[in-house]
């Protein structure tokens, strides 16, 4: 019998962190890895990237601004609602511009190791 799964929204585990995010992580089952990141107001992240995961992320309060790119001159900024894609292997970083904590849910598919920290994007 196939069984449905249950994880309640305070019973996640902690994951590999980066510099300034909290990660919490709901199911791993590679290639799969869901998830959750909170970012206190007036933060930035490391920089990292997710291998060879994409990431399919929905911000769920708050604010979020991911810098990307040569030099991290890219730049998206997304508000509670909206939904972001990295591609695997794009380093970036994420920061809360806001005064608010904000909570953003991820979706990796891909597989492997899910956060490779750097020190930044090649200028």
């Amino acid at each position: 019998m196939t069984k449905i799964l249950h994880v309640q929204g305070n019973a996640l585990s902690d994951t590999k962190q980066t510099l300034g995010m909290i990660r919490e992580v709901a199911f791993d089952s590679n290639p799969i890895w869901v998830g959750s990141v909170e970012m206190e107001g007036g933060t930035a992240s490391g920089w990292h990237h997710h291998g060879q995961n994409d990431s399919y992320l929905y911000v769920v309060s708050g604010k979020a601004r991911f810098e990307f790119g040569t030099g991290g001159q890219g730049i998206v900024d997304a508000t509670a609602g909206d939904y972001i894609f990295v591609p695997a292997h794009t380093i970036h970083r994420e920061v809360n511009p806001d005064n608010e904590r904000s909570k953003i849910i991820l979706f990796r598919i891909g597989g492997g190791k899910p956060v490779f920290n750097v020190p930044g994007p090649a200028s």
